[in-house]
């Protein structure tokens, strides 16, 4: 891994196992036969659902980990860090895709953001356990049926898997815990996912408030209220949480010096780095990453 890139952001394409598809989706069998040449940790640039109906493990989200117990379905956005330790009898399915893969036929174009298992607001991704066994089923046979329908070319293989995408994430929102659902909703939640997104999108540049409020063509006050009222917290609250986040990020998953990770975020100097990071994680960026990194 490159020191000076973090941690590494792979396209796609990446994970595609044949040439001729376009790069905007794939669905497999997940096992432990499925090898590609990644580093772990790493990030998307594209969305994740991982079913696993065998094995266990733990999948380690940023800074969650989360233990595997099939039945069950996790989840990854765009930008999270991810790692994952597997048993060697690993089985389940694999669905990536990008956004304009999915919303090619929806007219909503914000759909994606109304699912509360993608860009979380309280930042958290517990998979959903699937204690039913015919929600079980329902959702492994969705999975079955598109990878089948896929792997076998069908002239069709492109729509099948868009509507069969749309039904997987329809389930899942139906099955996803209300306690958690009931945090991603509001007025003005999918303002607050959208700067989600942009942080995510801009984390080493190290933005302000009223840099965000730009680009998405609002005042920083209006951001800073509907923010408020969406999560409790203030825009600059927020702000410096996924901040820290995605320092913790680089602290546990890269080797990067304290001086590189302060650089790569962009900030003035290591030493005022340290104090932020300290200020808001009440550890030294030097403990934090000792406590975590075994």
């Amino acid at each position: 891994m490159n020191k000076k890139i973090g941690i590494p952001v792979y396209s796609l394409d990446k994970f595609q196992s044949k040439n001729d598809r376009s790069n905007l989706f794939e669905v497999e069998l997940f096992d432990a036969n499925r090898h590609f040449q990644v580093s772990y940790p790493h990030r998307h640039d594209f969305y994740e659902i991982l079913y696993l109906s065998k094995g266990s493990g733990f999948h380690i989200i940023d800074s969650n980990k989360y233990t595997i117990n099939p039945p069950c379905i996790f989840f990854l956005s765009p930008g999270q860090a991810h790692r994952l330790e597997l048993s060697h009898d690993i089985e389940g399915f694999i669905f990536i895709f990008t956004s304009e893969f999915y919303l090619l036929n929806q007219k909503n174009k914000n759909k994606l953001l109304e699912f509360p298992f993608f860009f979380s607001l309280d930042q958290n991704n517990p998979p959903i356990y699937l204690s039913n066994p015919d929600d079980d089923n329902f959702i492994k046979n969705l999975f079955a049926r598109c990878t089948n329908v896929v792997l076998n070319n069908h002239v069709s293989s492109d729509e099948i898997a868009r509507s069969t995408l749309d039904l997987i994430l329809l389930t899942c929102n139906d099955l996803y815990p209300e306690e958690m659902k009931s945090v991603q909703k509001g007025k003005g939640h999918i303002l607050v996912k959208n700067f989600l997104l942009l942080i995510e999108e801009n984390f080493h540049k190290n933005l302000r408030i009223g840099n965000y409020a730009n680009i998405l063509a609002i005042t920083p006050n209006h951001l800073t209220q509907m923010v408020k009222r969406i999560t409790g917290k203030s825009s600059v609250s927020i702000l410096h949480e996924k901040t820290v986040v995605e320092i913790k990020r680089l602290l546990i998953h890269t080797d990067l010096s304290i001086a590189e990770i302060s650089d790569y975020m962009n900030f003035p100097d290591q030493s005022y780095f340290t104090k932020y990071f300290k200020k808001l994680s009440n550890l030294s960026p030097i403990a934090y990453r000792k406590l975590h990194v075994k």
